[in-house]
C-alpha cells in the first residue's frame, strides 16, 4: 500500500477541521456533550465557547486549503495548525478530571495525532 502524499494528508486534515467546525456551529450542544459530557455541554457558555473554537478550525482549516499551494506560507500555516491541536491537548489534559475518560483519551488521541501530524507535514510541505 502506498503512503499517502503530505498534500493530500494535509488537505484531508484540513477539510476534516472545516465540517468538524461546521458541525459544532450547527449544533454546539449535541458535538460537545461527546467531548466535554452531557452535563458540561448544558452550561450555556460552553456553546458560546464551542462556537469560537469551532469558528478557529474553520478558519485554520480554510488557510490550509488555501495555501496549500504555496511552499513558504503553506508549511508555516500547517505549523499554526499543529500548534492549535497541541493546546487542545493540553487543555484536555489539564480538565481530564472534569471531563469522561474515554472524550479525555479521544482528544488526547485525535488533537495529539493532528498535532504530530501537522508537525510531520509542516516539514515535508517546506521540503525538509
Amino acid at each position: 500500500m502506498a503512503a499517502i502524499a503530505p498534500r493530500r494528508a494535509a488537505w484531508l486534515i484540513a477539510a476534516g477541521r472545516v465540517v468538524l467546525g461546521a458541525a459544532v456551529l450547527i449544533a454546539p450542544r449535541q458535538t460537545t456533550s461527546r467531548w466535554l459530557g452531557e452535563e458540561n455541554a448544558a452550561h450555556p457558555a460552553v456553546g458560546d465557547l464551542a462556537r469560537g473554537l469551532a469558528a478557529r478550525d474553520i478558519a485554520l482549516g480554510v488557510a490550509v486549503l488555501s495555501t496549500l499551494g504555496d511552499p513558504r506560507v503553506g508549511p508555516r500555516v500547517q505549523l499554526g495548525c499543529a500548534l492549535a491541536d497541541g493546546a487542545d491537548v493540553l487543555g484536555t489534559v489539564l480538565a481530564r478530571r472534569h471531563l469522561p475518560a474515554m472524550a479525555a483519551a479521544a482528544t488526547v488521541a485525535i488533537a495529539g495525532g493532528a498535532s504530530v501530524a501537522g508537525v510531520y507535514l509542516a516539514r515535508r510541505l517546506a521540503g525538509a
